[in-house]
């Protein structure tokens, strides 16, 4: 790899999202979420999968949103924390039911708004740009039970006051504003991602789809309100990124990743094109799928997102003949086990040069701005006796990660910044366990919700620090 260089006014920070970090699921006048209802455990897959309705919480199951690792209560701690590592930008979550508890009420929630303004004070206090994803997540149940969640076009119209109240509420604190969190993943884990549970008779594709249809709507119709509200707001789209490889040069393989590829990138297809994509006739054709479209719809996806976001973790493999027997289970987004690379404690391939890949990629497809908003290593951390987590396989990850995005700077796709998932140990949304770690600080909690909250800062948190100190120059460790 050569020596990289990030341009001036980059922005270096972490992630974190309000279903996964704030915890005090009910303080405040907050309503309940999807994810409040999604336990650890056995269940935890069937439930966001939609194949198992689960409507009210249950007194044998134990959830962890509810709790989390507190962000609501000690937010100033955390935000210090941010700061101290030099942050220029911190990327969180506005919980949907904070600000509309039910999702449908005609007035907003005076102490969410007021929440939220004083999180993102506090970031303007330190210099950190807040950038904010309206739904990561976390549908308000009301709406799953009342609606139907996405699949009901009312929703549209819902979302889209929801996100004018954030947008007046925090205008002059918040310009970078994010829909839909992984979009894409309403199609691998509909109830976690879109509030989706599934009747016996119903086709499962006609429903999603048409969640996603109203998603998109819902999506361009909001960046269309952002630059009403003030025109210096930036918003984009989010991907759970990671290009598909064929597992061989056989066509049938070439062409099974190229499919996979397009299902992952249909959403953005219309979020930076603003139409649907010549194979989506095909596809729905092909899957028994009829959308149900309002006149108005073609007019308002015309306003296309202002940047492209993505996760990116691992790269993924696609074959003609991929089964349950031969594909991965570590993640929603079922992918063959590729053999040429290293893989995490919970099994996903550790592939940086395919990060440079898919930026490469996305870049040549849109020609808009790319925002790197999850990056991380998911990691079993210890803590030695005298109070140290020395996790240096975190800082090789993303160490290579950094300089593979640096590349693709090289290769001339403009950047606007990065923000590693997730700065602080939170839940995490695969598994729900808090044991999977991802931040530069340790949070004193099992998968149980036993400790004392605590925060420590890993050897990653003094590494991190001094990388964002030299703009990415300074990539090496003690």
């Amino acid at each position: 790899m050569s020596e990289v260089t990030f341009p001036e006014g980059f922005l270096w920070g972490g992630a974190l999202a309000a279903n996964q970090s704030e915890g005090s699921y009910r303080a405040g006048g907050k309503g309940l979420t999807t994810v409040d209802m999604i336990p650890l455990g056995a269940h935890r897959m069937p439930v966001k999968l939609g194949l198992e309705k689960r409507f009210t919480l249950r007194d044998d199951e134990y959830y962890p949103s509810h709790d989390a690792i507190e962000f609501y209560q000690r937010y100033k701690q955390d935000i210090a924390l941010m700061a101290e590592m030099g942050f220029t930008v911190f990327r969180t979550s506005i919980a949907w039911s904070r600000i509309y508890p039910n999702g449908d009420e005609a007035e907003p929630n005076a102490e969410g708004i007021a929440f939220y303004r004083s999180v993102f004070e506090e970031c303007r206090k330190y210099g950190i740009e807040p950038l904010v994803t309206l739904c990561h997540f976390d549908v308000p149940m009301h709406l799953v039970t009342e609606y139907g969640s996405w699949r009901n076009r009312k929703m549209i119209a819902l979302f889209a006051r929801y996100a004018r109240t954030c947008f007046e509420a925090f205008d002059g604190l918040v310009k970078y504003w994010l829909t839909f969190n992984e979009i894409n993943i309403l199609l691998h884990s509909p109830f976690s991602g879109a509030g989706l549970v599934f009747e016996a008779d119903e086709n499962p594709e006609q429903v999603k789809y048409q969640a996603a249809h109203h998603e998109l709507v819902a999506s361009a119709l909001v960046t269309k309100i952002a630059h009403e509200v003030n025109p210096a707001n930036q918003v984009g789209c989010m991907l759970a990124g990671g290009n598909f490889y064929p597992w061989s040069c056989k066509p049938e393989d070439v062409w099974a990743a190229l499919q996979k590829d397009r299902e992952n990138l249909f959403f953005i297809d219309v979020q930076a094109r603003g139409s649907y994509p010549a194979y989506a006739a095909r596809l729905f054709r092909e899957k028994g799928i009829e959308i149900a479209m309002q006149p108005e719809d073609a007019d308002i996806l015309r306003h296309t997102v202002d940047f492209i976001s993505f996760s990116y973790y691992a790269s993924r493999c696609a074959s003609a003949d991929m089964t349950a027997q031969n594909s991965s289970a570590a993640n929603v987004v079922k992918s063959l086990i590729n053999p040429h690379l290293t893989r995490s404690d919970w099994g996903w391939g550790i592939d940086p040069l395919g990060l440079r890949i898919t930026m490469n990629m996305m870049y040549d497809r849109y020609q808009k701005p790319l925002f790197l908003v999850e990056n991380g290593l998911g990691a079993r951390d210890e803590l030695t006796a005298d109070g140290q987590i020395n996790d240096d396989y975190r800082i090789d990850y993303l160490r290579q990660h950094i300089q593979a995005m640096g590349e693709a700077i090289a290769d001339g796709i403009p950047v606007i910044g990065y923000t590693t998932w997730g700065c602080i140990d939170l839940v995490a949304a695969s598994t729900g366990e808090m044991s999977k770690r991802y931040g530069f600080v340790y949070v004193d909690r099992d998968d149980l919700g036993r400790g004392t909250l605590e925060r420590i800062r890993k050897k990653s948190f003094w590494w991190y620090q001094q990388v964002i100190a030299s703009n990415g120059s300074n990539l090496h460790s003690e």
